[in-house]
């Protein structure tokens, strides 16, 4: 049998840790997760996945994540019955989540951090002399520009390869 759930999306409200009456960690969460098609005409529609998790896995996304976050998660499908307070059987759908990982840059679900890389070089040296910690944090991936074919040497081919 074959139970895998992959889904991207972002977190509806920030996760809150919760405990068992036998003291075992969970966090029930809301992803939402955009439709990979659009109808034409139409604004692109979103699913309202639930999930769960639990234990080291439920302490970790309530340490680091937060409403509006993208994540990636990685679980199974689960079913379970209640009955609702009307009397009425219903039948609940949810993932319970085995990994849960960062889908975007810590830099840009932040967005004063995002100002920063936004800054003239001048600006981020002078913040970098007067402190070198948060200099680190502001620092943006190097640039690439569009190099010359000349700076690369063609390598012989070599016909003996095990593959």
């Amino acid at each position: 049998m074959l139970n895998v759930a992959v889904l991207m999306g972002r977190f509806v409200a920030d996760p809150e840790l919760r405990q068992t009456p036998s003291g075992v960690s969970v966090t029930s969460f809301t992803l939402a997760v955009d439709r990979s098609y659009v109808k034409p005409g139409t604004e692109r529609q979103a699913d309202f996945i639930d999930i769960v998790a639990w234990r080291s896995t439920a302490e970790f996304v309530c340490k680091y994540f937060r409403k509006g976050q993208l994540a990636a998660v990685q679980g199974s499908i689960q079913t379970r019955t209640y009955t609702d307070k009307n009397g009425i059987k219903r039948k609940a759908f949810e993932i319970v989540a085995d990994n849960v990982h960062f889908a975007e840059p810590k830099r840009s679900a932040d967005a004063s951090v995002n100002a920063a890389h936004s800054s003239s070089p001048a600006k981020q040296s002078a913040s970098s002399a007067s402190n070198e910690a948060p200099a680190k944090e502001q620092q943006s991936a190097p640039a690439y520009t569009n190099g010359n074919t000349d700076d690369f040497e063609e390598i012989p081919s070599d016909d003996d390869l095990p593959f």
